[in-house]
């Protein structure tokens, strides 16, 4: 089952998403920083309040030991962290994705090359398939070696994992508008912040298992709901721009 939706997001959780039944969340929303109008709010106030009224809605329907991933940017994960905690979720990390995509050329502070994937659980005995996302390993040459006669460690022999290092908290992931040129050049794509295919299929790799259910939020061009599909998962996603959600269902045959 993977479905999409084109609903405003309180409508969404009313309407088609019950109590406790999601194993995994992944939520790319307005950041407050575009000037696009699904992304405009007329203060922060009023973004945070509308922030704070859809988690406690995802609260309520992620099993226990289910887990959130949010995307946005640093300055506004560092206000949401508290919000977040005292709707009852529990933090686990903060993870940096860093794009290899300087926007500007700022003089007066560091060009900004990353984004916030804040990760919570409901809970604290939370899925984590840790060997699904292992990394290559940079050093080869001494693993090379490694790998032949070990690494005493602690008095112990340590031989490389056939799979790679375990994942970190750091993820280089090329923005979307990077892996998507034509001939070299940078084209204007559908959608302005797509998310690459590869960095949401490690989060659904990492959190859940086959045939879990997946909850999309503010799905955009619908790249988690492909991915789920792809993977084997289940998939309730929403979004409420028009255009957007016929670009997503035709690009993944889902309605």
């Amino acid at each position: 089952m993977n479905k999409l939706f084109n609903e405003d997001i309180e409508l969404f959780f009313k309407k088609r998403v019950k109590s406790e039944t999601i194993d995994l969340i992944i939520a790319d929303p307005p950041y407050n920083v575009l000037e696009i109008e699904w992304d405009m709010f007329k203060s922060e106030l009023e973004y945070f309040t509308f922030m704070k009224k859809w988690l406690i809605y995802a609260f309520d329907s992620l099993k226990e030991g289910g887990t959130l991933y949010l995307f946005n940017t640093a300055y506004n994960s560092g206000k949401l962290i508290s919000i977040i905690e005292k709707i009852g979720y529990h933090f686990i990390d903060w993870i940096t994705w860093y794009k290899k995509d300087g926007f500007t050329g700022s003089k007066k502070k560091y060009v900004n090359n990353q984004e916030t994937i804040l990760f919570f659980s409901k809970g604290k005995n939370w899925k984590f398939n840790y060997n699904e996302i292992r990394t290559p390993y940079v050093a080869t040459e001494r693993l090379k070696h490694a790998a032949e006669k070990g690494i005493l460690k602690n008095g112990k022999r340590w031989f490389p994992n056939e799979k790679g290092k375990l994942c970190t908290n750091v993820w280089e992931f090329s923005s979307e508008r990077h892996n998507t040129k034509v001939k070299g050049k940078v084209i204007k794509g559908f959608h302005p912040t797509p998310k690459p295919s590869k960095l949401i299929e490690r989060i659904v790799l990492a959190s859940s298992d086959k045939n879990d259910l997946v909850l999309d939020l503010f799905s955009g061009t619908g790249t988690t709901t492909f991915i789920c599909k792809n993977l084997n998962r289940n998939s309730l996603g929403c979004e409420l721009n028009k255009e957007y959600y016929e670009y997503a269902i035709k690009r993944i045959g889902v309605k």
